[in-house]
């Protein structure tokens, strides 16, 4: 059987990267390549640099990422995609010799990778075009009552304004007259059969899970200042320069690009697309770290705590150095 395959996950701003990334030049001092495969999904898009903390060019140049810049914001990218992409990579990576780590904050693609996804019906562009066309007429909070009513356990858990989940949902349900919280509780064990599927790896994380919630919220808060002073708004200028692009995309609905693209809407201040911005940041770094609390099966570190980020580059040097 294979050695495990090291996963690094954490919430936004927890310090995955730079562990990684010392974690690279540890292995390269021995002797040894290590490859990333990247588990979030801000960073697949193209042009989306600023503010999803992509890796900096030098970085890049460094060692070798994947699953980066591999799609157009328009574009579809999803969790069983994901899963499907990175067991091909790990098994090409170690065809090369090199050691495949994955590194990344987005746990339903963990969810996908270690779990599977029901294999719910793929896309129709035509009823979404259908769901698209009525949502502009009658509104999303119209839609999401009308889930209610097909669907309730999948409609208390989203907004009435989650267009994107909503319109997934009756998709869902028009295509194949199954609810998605149906086809959810079925939740088989695989993501689908792939050709190339590496069948003896299995998934060992390390998680960094910060204990004062306090000192990540400043970290978040900095981040996002030097994402502004670094051009973000810039960069969602260009971005709505697109005609292909909308607010309702995935892409265009993650963390900082949404409120930036409302405050150039002139919907908002920048004081509050500011604070907007930080709050759902905030926001998804809990729900990150309440996704890692509901893992037994991990190792953990708090990267808050003295010592603790040299104890986990030491933990997974360890762990990817030791005899097979």
């Amino acid at each position: 059987m294979d050695q495990a395959v090291l996963v690094i996950a954490g919430p936004t701003a927890s310090g995955k990267s730079a562990l990684s990334m010392r974690l690279a030049d540890k292995l390269h001092a021995h002797q040894r390549e290590l490859e990333i495969i990247s588990m979030d999904s801000a960073l697949v898009y193209r042009g989306m640099d600023i503010g999803t903390a992509k890796p900096s060019a030098t970085e890049l140049q460094q060692v070798r990422h994947h699953c980066i810049d591999i799609c157009e914001p328009n574009e579809p990218y999803s969790a069983a995609k994901f899963a499907q992409d990175a067991q091909k990579l790990v098994k090409t990576i170690r065809d090369r010799g090199n050691i495949p780590v994955i590194v990344g904050g987005t746990m339903l693609y963990w969810r996908a990778l270690a779990h599977g996804l029901s294999e719910m019906p793929t896309a129709d562009p035509v009823i979404r075009a259908e769901l698209e066309s009525e949502a502009q007429s009658i509104g999303w909070p119209t839609l999401h009552a009308r889930l209610a009513k097909i669907d309730p356990l999948t409609a208390e858990r989203l907004k009435p304004n989650d267009s994107q989940r909503i319109q997934r949902a009756l998709e869902v349900y028009l295509i194949s007259g199954k609810t998605m919280s149906a086809w959810q509780a079925e939740n088989p064990k695989t993501t689908g059969r792939y050709e190339d599927q590496v069948q003896d790896s299995i998934w060992h994380l390390v998680s960094l899970e910060p204990g004062d919630r306090k000192i990540l919220h400043e970290r978040i808060e900095q981040r996002f200042e030097q994402m502004l002073n670094a051009g973000f708004l810039d960069e969602v200028k260009q971005l709505k320069a697109n005609p292909a692009l909308h607010p309702n995309l995935p892409a265009i609905r993650a963390v900082g690009y949404r409120q930036a693209w409302s405050y150039l809407d002139n919907q908002t201040t920048f004081a509050e697309m500011r604070e907007q911005a930080i709050t759902a940041t905030r926001q998804l770094a809990k729900r990150q770290i309440t996704w890692l609390r509901g893992i037994s099966d991990k190792t953990c570190f708090d990267p808050l705590s003295e010592g603790s980020l040299d104890a986990a580059l030491k933990y997974c040097f360890d762990f990817l150095t030791k005899p097979q």
